[in-house]
């Protein structure tokens, strides 16, 4: 489920609802709005898989949810798709639905937090006195640097990760800073909700002067079993997307992390991690 732009910021954050007595692994009181992770059944978390297990409701993200996860872990569950309602279809179905006693999960793809639309239906369940929570699962960045076999970060290549997403209907042209992030030299730049836009994104960054020779990555429905890699540069990925024919589902990462070379050798393993003071072991840098 993409983002979405409200008219106004509610009244009363989410933050305030808040309970430091728990921490993002447990299981409270409320309805879980739990990220289904990349695609992969397994790559659902311990905890969002018992969840699910036990759910009498899942309102899912339609095809962005591996049907293999539904079939798997929602089986005896009734399943609704959240694609193509809205807030004020959602928010009463779950809410009666809470209300009767039944067991109600939201199960977001990825992680609910990145570009997942959660805390207003947070916030419109709250208003309708329905506690909510989240359960962290494991966004496609991640996956997608499992299957190149990199790190978002490397050492003295890459020291800073953006996530990201290009200009559309949700994000002016004022607002897109992909070219600026690319600019720094030591980002890697992950671009969500951009598949469709890969080559005009590309011809953007080559017109305002960016090294055509960039690497970058892109990896389609990263963890499915339809899984595919494409590698290139700035100057050659756009070109290599679209005769691939995907216009939607792919992570995008650009920047010289994307490689997987390149690096110096961290301070981790080099003994500087253990030359803490009295006695401590230091926090390493990388």
């Amino acid at each position: 489920m993409s983002d979405a732009d409200s008219d106004a910021a509610p009244d009363h954050p989410i933050a305030s609802a808040a309970d430091p007595a728990h921490t993002a692994g447990d299981v409270r009181e409320g309805i879980p709005f739990i990220g289904a992770g990349p695609g992969d059944p397994g790559l659902l978390t311990v905890t969002g898989r018992r969840l699910v297990e036990d759910a009498d409701l899942v309102v899912h993200a339609g095809s962005l949810v591996n049907s293999e996860l539904l079939e798997a872990y929602c089986a005896d569950a009734e399943q609704v798709s959240s694609i193509g309602k809205d807030l004020e279809e959602l928010i009463p179905l779950m809410t009666e639905a809470y209300e009767a006693g039944r067991t109600v999960a939201r199960l977001h793809s990825g992680d609910p937090a990145v570009y997942g639309a959660a805390i207003e239906q947070m916030d419109a369940l709250e208003d309708h006195d329905v506690p909510s929570y989240f359960v962290p699962g494991v966004t496609s960045a991640f996956a997608a640097t499992a299957t190149l076999r990199t790190q978002l970060t490397l050492n003295e290549v890459a020291n800073h990760v953006v996530f990201t997403r290009p200009r559309g209907r949700t994000l002016s042209e004022e607002e897109d800073h992909i070219s600026d992030f690319v600019g720094h030299g030591d980002v890697t730049v992950c671009i969500y909700l951009g598949t469709h836009a890969v080559a005009d994104t590309m011809d953007r960054l080559l017109d305002e002067g960016h090294d055509p020779d960039i690497p970058v990555a892109v990896v389609y429905h990263a963890s499915w079993p339809d899984e595919d890699v494409l590698r290139g540069t700035i100057g050659t990925i756009g070109e290599r997307v679209e005769a691939a024919g995907y216009r939607a589902s792919a992570m995008v990462i650009i920047g010289e992390a994307a490689t997987g070379a390149g690096y110096e050798r961290s301070y981790l393993y080099d003994g500087w991690a253990n030359r803490g003071s009295g006695g401590q072991e230091a926090e390493p840098d990388d």
